[in-house]
Formats: C-alpha cells, structure tokens, sequence
C-alpha cells in the first residue's frame, strides 16, 4: 500500500510588483493556512516518509511549515522544479518515480496539475482543491510506479482546507 498526501500552496501574496511569479511569496493568511492545515495533519495521520516540494517559493514555503509540524528535517525537504510546471503529468512522473522505500510521500505543488491529478488518480471528484487542500489517496500496489488513473486507481482518504476548520466569521 502506498499513500499520497498532495498540498496546494497557501495563499499568495501579489502585492509585490516586479517579482517573478516563481518568488511570490504566501500573503499572512496563507501562513496562517499552512500552520493550521499542518498541525491538523500532524494529528490525523503519520508523519510521511518525504516531502518534496515545488521550487517556487509560495510552495516551498508551505512545504518548509509542515516539516515544522512534522518534526521532518529541512534539509531532506526534496525541491523538484518540474512541479513548477502547473501540468499533472510532472506531478505524475515525479510520484511515478518515487523510491518504493517510501510508503508514503507529501507533495506541494499548483491548482492545476493537483485538480487534474486527484479526479484521474482518487475515486472522488473534487471540482476545486482550495489553496492550502490537502488530499490524501491510497494505492493498493507495493511500486509507486504502478499507480493507474480512473476506476483502478487510488482510493481518496482524505480531503482537508483551512475553511473547513476556522469559525464562520473568520472564513
């Protein structure tokens, strides 16, 4: 059995003109986002056996909170620039080659390569992940590789965001 828990970033920020869109950074709500969403993981399930995180730096900053929460150490954070792409197929590829050591694994990566990827690969349809989501999807196989979309693929187990979780005056 192996087990993927994917993340969209937080909340960006675009109050800085001139910037890269690979350096915009997480607004204040998106870091309150990510400590939120990752200290009720932390209590929901085990730690994952890697993280490995989009090169852009609202991602990467996301990904830096929930190895706080985790206890998981920074320096084996995983940095994959291909997860910048915005395309499921990076987001597949880099699952598919995942060392089958690893049971399970936590990705934060974009919008569309996640919403594409969750509807081929989990049994649920999910029409948005927030930013801040997390889903998680199980594989009945013992190779990362041999993950499969549509109705042989994973089972969603889980699926998570900060509204879920805040008081109704503060959503």
């Amino acid at each position: 059995m192996k087990t993927l828990y994917i993340v969209r970033h937080a909340k960006s920020s675009w109050a800085y003109q001139g910037i890269k869109d690979v350096d915009r950074p997480l607004k204040k709500r998106g870091i309150n986002d990510a400590y939120l969403m990752s200290s009720i993981l932390k209590k929901t399930i085990n730690r994952p056996d890697v993280f490995i995180s989009s090169s852009a730096n609202r991602a990467l900053h996301t990904g830096v909170i929930f190895c706080e929460s985790f206890n998981y150490p920074l320096a084996n954070l995983q940095i994959n620039k291909s997860l910048y792409s915005f395309s499921a197929g990076y987001l597949i590829k880099t699952i598919k080659a995942l060392d089958d050591g690893f049971n399970s694994a936590i990705i934060f990566s974009h919008d569309h390569g996640i919403n594409d990827f969750v509807n081929s690969f989990g049994n649920k349809i999910i029409n948005h992940v927030p930013t801040c989501g997390v889903i998680g999807i199980q594989f009945d196989t013992k190779h990362w590789k041999n993950i499969k979309p549509e109705k042989s693929g994973g089972k969603t187990i889980l699926f998570e965001f900060p509204k879920k979780h805040k008081p109704e005056k503060n959503k």
